[in-house]
């Protein structure tokens, strides 16, 4: 029984640890779609340039409206503005979300505005690491929605994942995140 049990735990972990080095492979090798037009483009705070990258879609006509999810309830679009050293062409195209708290309440937050700007196509942009648990999450409430991946890389995350230490907590604590949503996604009927 012993033995059984850990040649189970054993193969398990084999999985665990194989899957975590294709999540760490496939966030570095995202083929971004730079041409398609979509209704809208979200944008989730909390990483590096995300917003910055979301305001140069914008200004390159990638879509009509952005939505920011996730806003601080202190911060107002004059600080976003600033803070990201954003040369916006217009500020009116640009709406703000702020009861989100995470990626779960990013997507719900985003659902809301969605139905009610009738939006049929987003383009969702967030880090290279948050983006298959944020794909995840928005695909489970929004079946019907197209969404193109959109992801923003960052100089303060090594490619090579396992050679820093910071990297590699990063990545293996949004591994286990996206394992644990999807698992709970499966279970549910």
């Amino acid at each position: 029984m012993m033995r059984k049990t850990f040649t189970i735990t054993l193969f398990l972990l084999a999985i665990w640890v194989g899957g975590l080095f294709y999540f760490g492979y496939s966030i570095n090798h995202y083929q971004t779609n730079t041409s398609s037009h979509t209704d809208a483009i979200i944008v989730l705070t909390g990483g590096r340039n995300r917003i910055t990258e979301a305001s140069k879609l914008l200004n390159r006509k990638m879509a009509d409206k952005l939505f920011i999810s996730g806003v601080d309830k202190r911060t107002n679009l004059k600080n976003i503005q600033k803070t990201n050293k954003i040369r916006q062409l217009s500020m009116r195209d640009i709406e703000i979300g702020r009861q989100a708290t995470d990626t779960e309440s990013n997507a719900e937050e985003t659902l809301d505005w969605v139905n009610s700007h009738h939006i049929t196509s987003i383009r969702l942009v967030t880090s290279n690491y948050h983006m298959p648990r944020s794909m995840l999450e928005f695909r489970h409430l929004m079946p019907e929605i197209e969404i193109i991946m959109h992801p923003v890389y960052s100089e303060r995350i090594e490619k090579k994942w396992w050679t820093s230490w910071q990297t590699f907590s990063l990545i293996f604590k949004e591994y286990n995140k996206f394992i644990f949503k999807l698992v709970q996604y499966q279970l549910q009927p």
